[in-house]
């Protein structure tokens, strides 16, 4: 973790407010669409301390983790885990191995992810994908030989969401490292 202790600590279920208690309250107990038993994740008691930005980011959050992301889950989360690598983001790390896991992804291609591209055992499109990431988190821009090669089986909407997904979790990383945010129970991180 970049911080041994949070910025911003997440918010107490003593200090919600009457909102943020219907929302908030709405994930004790349930399980995820990965299986794992939902609670208040650090992230989101975290980010209900700015309940107006929460709103908004959930909007969009949700578009990226649901089924408006035209991506395969699995895709997806080579993105996600990628960029968290690139941005040394623990926590975002730690949650997507868990969400890696659920969609297919082998501890060994986890591992892969680190290290990048070039290693051993990537599809030509797998690879694909990690290069996108590493030509966003350097450049902003992902090169014309990646994009061409993503756009051989990807639509445009697919070649949009890879931008849309690096780039939030780009964001969701400088949050989490900024802000503090410590590892859930049971989380692992790198």
């Amino acid at each position: 973790m970049k911080l041994s202790k949070p910025r911003i600590k997440p918010l107490d279920e003593s200090e919600w407010t009457p909102e943020q208690a219907r929302t908030l309250g709405r994930l004790k107990g349930g399980s995820t669409e990965f299986g794992a038993k939902m609670h208040v994740y650090n992230v989101l008691g975290t980010l209900s301390r700015h309940p107006e930005a929460n709103k908004k980011f959930g909007v969009w959050a949700g578009h990226i983790m649901g089924e408006t992301n035209t991506l395969p889950p699995r895709e997806r989360e080579i993105l996600i885990l990628r960029i968290g690598w690139l941005c040394q983001a623990e926590y975002e790390w730690g949650q997507h191995v868990v969400f890696g896991r659920a969609v297919g992804l082998t501890d060994e291609e986890i591992a892969r992810i680190k290290i990048g591209a070039d290693e051993p055992g990537w599809s030509e499109h797998d690879a694909a994908l990690i290069r996108a990431t590493d030509d966003l988190h350097k450049d902003a821009c992902i090169s014309d030989a990646v994009w061409n090669g993503l756009a051989k089986t990807y639509s445009t909407h697919q070649l949009m969401d890879v931008v849309f997904t690096v780039g939030q979790y780009n964001l969701v990383s400088m949050a989490l490292n900024s802000f503090g945010v410590q590892l859930d129970e049971g989380v692992k991180g790198f």
